[in-house]
């Protein structure tokens, strides 16, 4: 493995589960293998000059296998915090795959990382991460009344949510940091990274989907990234979305976007994480399409937030 030059600058890259799973697509084997390919035929250029830090989300994926352990009715169903470090394998596993496929000059490897929550947060008596398949409103609400779930809509349709809380502290950070110095690139933090709560023992798992953007942001923080992208199916922040009057955001300040008001369950979590990032350390961060990632990165595509210039600036 020929190591990257330490000089080289570090970006996290988060790919959202509409990066890897189109909304609506079955989240089948061949679709999640497919997805994986396209997201490293993006990658891999990016990696010869950046070096990389790749997490992702794990919506679709956690909600199947929380489907499956609802069906097979025998015994406690596995909690979501040993589901959430199965999907965070599953994903890992061909992201990581196909990452080594699409590059020669470094090695990848997967760290299911553990991120620590705070057992008091509000979140648990209030859910709102979406997980699993769309339905709509009568079958939602038919699944929500047999099975005890919490569900809302998510755009037209409707989807189970279930408590995202705030993420504090990435575990195994030391671990990461170590590896991306040694050369490799790095797929950790997925699906949020798996919540624990720190209990007498040290940690235990708790109930719980933790947001893939605010723990990549807290990531990213904590590894000093010169910048923070989230990779998504949009290609930028908007204002009005959906409205005749949507505009396109080009560039922004954290102070800008926080006095805006964007849907808590799809835009709102990214535009915290990357405000976040921003005031913490001053660097820059961006949101768009997983496509033009190469641009996110150089500040030429999507949305750039940063910390000085004018409030924000549209597209034409």
């Amino acid at each position: 493995m020929a190591e990257q030059t330490s000089r080289a600058p570090l970006a996290v890259v988060a790919l959202g589960g509409n990066a890897l799973l189109r909304r609506g697509e079955p989240a089948t084997a061949a679709n999640q293998l497919r997805a994986a390919r396209a997201a490293a035929e993006v990658l891999g250029p990016v990696s010869e000059r950046t070096r990389l830090v790749v997490t992702h989300g794990n919506g679709p994926q956690v909600g199947l296998l929380a489907l499956k352990e609802d069906a097979y009715g025998d015994g406690d169903p596995y909690p979501l915090d040993v589901l959430d470090a199965e999907s965070g394998g599953q994903i890992g596993y061909v992201v990581e795959l196909e990452l080594d496929n699409a590059i020669d000059h470094q090695d990848t490897v997967t760290v299911i990382t553990r991120v620590l929550v705070d057992a008091d947060d509000p979140a648990f008596g209030a859910p709102t991460k979406f997980i699993g398949p769309v339905y709509d409103e009568r079958r939602a609400q038919a699944l929500a009344a047999e099975r005890g779930w919490v569900v809302k809509p998510d755009g037209d349709l409707w989807r189970r949510v279930v408590p995202s809380p705030d993420p504090k502290q990435i575990i195994q950070l030391g671990a990461i940091r170590e590896l991306v110095e040694g050369g490799f690139l790095v797929v950790c933090v997925g699906g949020g990274g798996v919540p624990v709560i720190a209990d007498g023992n040290g940690h235990a798992g708790v109930e719980a989907v933790i947001d893939k953007d605010l723990a990549s942001a807290l990531l990213a923080v904590g590894l000093g990234a010169d910048v923070l992208s989230l990779a998504t199916d949009v290609d930028g922040v908007y204002t009005g979305w959906g409205t005749p009057e949507q505009r396109a955001v080009a560039r922004a300040t954290p102070g800008w976007l926080r006095a805006q008001d964007f849907p808590g369950g799809s835009m709102g979590p990214k535009v915290e994480a990357v405000c976040r990032f921003v005031e913490q350390t001053g660097n820059r961060a961006a949101i768009g399409r997983l496509e033009e990632l190469s641009g996110l990165i150089d500040g030429a595509a999507g949305t750039q937030i940063r910390a000085h210039g004018p409030d924000v600036e549209f597209r034409p």
